[in-house]
């Protein structure tokens, strides 16, 4: 066994908790650590990145811009990142990717240090971001996978989700002190610092050399993968909700500012209680999600998680309380965080490996992509109607997003587990242009 293999297959001896399990592997140890620093930087700049545009402009419109311009590049150039993650080796693609985030936030707190911040340079800046990004999240969610076996790989989604969750609750309250404190060019500059954790655990890993894909080229790539979402039925359909989701309903942090300022009177501080709050419920999601060892009744969970994320977003919405808001966004969160887990984990069991980085491209597209038309949308209509209007209609939205997806979910079932069963039979590495149907009968056959 070669000095690479056997790292990446050496396990500690001492027993780690169920619900922690994919920490046995020693790179997923080492990203979990950097990650979790570098997130709750992250989650402080977002907070004092919206808290700033606000304090700048007033304008819920232009909250609404800067979330398109953050965003937008997702959509656009995802499927690109796709090609490329499945091309060429995941662990050097992250290590780019977070450099040029780190960078990227360095330059945004220097501009507001300062006192040369503008909005259009805010903008800017987030859809350089974004472009980051659209590389980014393919890479590292195929990138995942790679770094434990496939028992644990339920388990290091679901950790990787709640290192995300636990940075938003920690990241937002940091930031809401700060700002009030310091001002928001520190919360940027934390950020920027926070990635060194995260690239020193990156270059500190042992990874297996990835073979670059040859002989097709890179349009035919992305079609290849788009082609596989399509066709393959329970994926479309995940997608599809997570889609609805994202423009509908994400929003509303869009808007959390004018909440907390002008509707519930908290100020800064009272920004980085809310999106706190949001976090602890998504935080619980996620820990429930990584106790659970198999993927049996997930799409239950995706129905009932996406109805009651619309339910929570309206009774929100109606509150006038501080502190019954914050109440609120804690089921806001729970069920937000678990519907995407959720999805997350169910399209990553059903998707051969060798179109794992463009299968999370698409993902990255309906997630985040989708996202900044639902920014530009909310930030238009509340101008006009008011942004606890704008958000009781992303809660009827996803309501009715549920419905739909749970008529139709019991129909795909069949063809969910005979993809899961077909990646477990072939390792998850099925010949590359294999369709949904294709997988579903090999799983048939393999029975």
């Amino acid at each position: 066994m070669s000095e690479v293999t056997q790292a990446m297959s050496e396990e500690p001896r001492e027993p780690w908790p169920a619900m922690f399990r994919a920490l046995r592997h020693r790179n997923y140890r080492l990203f979990f650590s950097g990650q979790i620093i570098s997130l709750t930087g992250t989650w402080m700049q977002t907070v004092a990145q919206a808290w700033l545009v606000y304090s700048l402009t007033g304008s819920s419109l232009l909250l609404g811009l800067v979330g398109f311009a953050g965003q937008i590049p997702v959509f656009l150039l995802a499927p690109l990142g796709g090609m490329v993650a499945d091309r060429f080796s995941r662990h050097r693609i992250v290590i780019a990717t977070q450099t040029s985030a780190m960078v990227l936030a360095l330059i945004l707190s220097a501009l507001t240090l300062l006192k040369h911040i503008q909005v259009w340079q805010i903008m800017v800046l987030a859809a350089l971001m974004g472009v980051v990004n659209a590389f980014d999240i393919p890479a590292r969610q195929a990138f995942i996978v790679e770094m434990v076996n496939s028992d644990d790989m339920l388990n290091a989604i679901a950790l990787n989700s709640s290192m995300v969750n636990g940075a938003r609750i920690l990241g937002p309250a940091i930031a809401g002190v700060t700002v009030a404190a310091i001002g928001e060019g520190w919360c940027f500059f934390a950020n920027g610092a926070s990635y060194i954790a995260v690239i020193a655990g990156l270059l500190l890993m042992v990874v297996p050399p990835r073979q670059p894909r040859e002989g097709v080229s890179g349009l035919e790539s992305i079609v290849e993968g788009f082609r596989f979402v399509t066709q393959t039925g329970p994926i479309r359909a995940l997608l599809i909700l997570l889609g609805v989701v994202s423009v509908t309903g994400m929003p509303y942090t869009v808007l959390m500012p004018i909440f907390a300022d002008q509707i519930l009177h908290g100020g800064a501080r009272g920004l980085g209680w809310l999106m706190g709050a949001s976090g602890v419920g998504a935080l619980a999601g996620t820990l429930i999600l990584a106790a659970k060892r198999e993927v049996r009744g997930l799409g239950k969970w995706i129905t009932f998680a996406s109805a009651g994320f619309g339910l929570s977003m309206i009774l929100f919405a109606l509150s006038r309380s501080f502190y019954l808001s914050i109440a609120l966004l804690v089921p806001v969160g729970f069920s937000m965080m678990m519907q995407m887990a959720s999805s997350n984990t169910l399209i990553q069991t059903m998707s051969p490996d060798a179109l794992r980085g463009r299968v999370m491209a698409v993902y990255s597209m309906m997630f985040m992509g989708m996202a900044p038309f639902g920014a530009l949308m909310a930030g238009t209509l509340a101008d006009r109607i008011g942004a606890p209007a704008t958000v009781v209609l992303g809660g009827l939205a996803c309501l009715v997003g549920a419905v739909v997806f749970a008529s139709r979910w019991p129909g795909l079932r069949g063809e969910a587990r005979q993809l899961i069963l077909a990646q477990t039979m072939s390792s998850g590495e099925p010949p590359e242009s294999m369709t949904g149907q294709q997988a579903v009968t090999l799983g048939r056959d393999s029975k």
